[in-house]
């Protein structure tokens, strides 16, 4: 399974869009990996990884993860973080957990 990314990102966060993208490369090598490989055996499996990142009126950080996996989908929100690090490794933590279960 090809596993296609895509990140949207406000203005105020697009001078971190190099530190997400890494991020997010980071989480899915250490966190996800392992469980994404029972997707990678069907043949025809599709996969979208969509992480939406915005800084709110509160110059805190909100995230969305959303994640279709052949015919599953994860859906991760979170608001009001100080640190741009822990929402994303958090939304990640969430995905592992939900894929763990499965």
């Amino acid at each position: 399974m090809e596993l296609k990314i895509i990140l949207h990102v406000n203005e105020a966060v697009e001078q971190s869009k190099e530190v997400i993208e890494r991020l997010v490369a980071t989480n899915l090598e250490s966190k996800v990996s392992a469980y994404l490989k029972k997707y990678e055996d069907k043949k025809d499996a599709e996969g979208t990884l969509e992480l939406k990142i915005e800084k709110n009126k509160k110059d805190l950080f909100n995230g969305k993860l959303i994640a279709n996996l052949d015919s599953d989908e994860f859906i991760f929100e979170r608001e009001d973080y100080e640190n741009l690090d822990d929402l994303i490794n958090n939304l990640f933590r969430h995905l592992k957990e939900e894929l763990s279960s499965k």
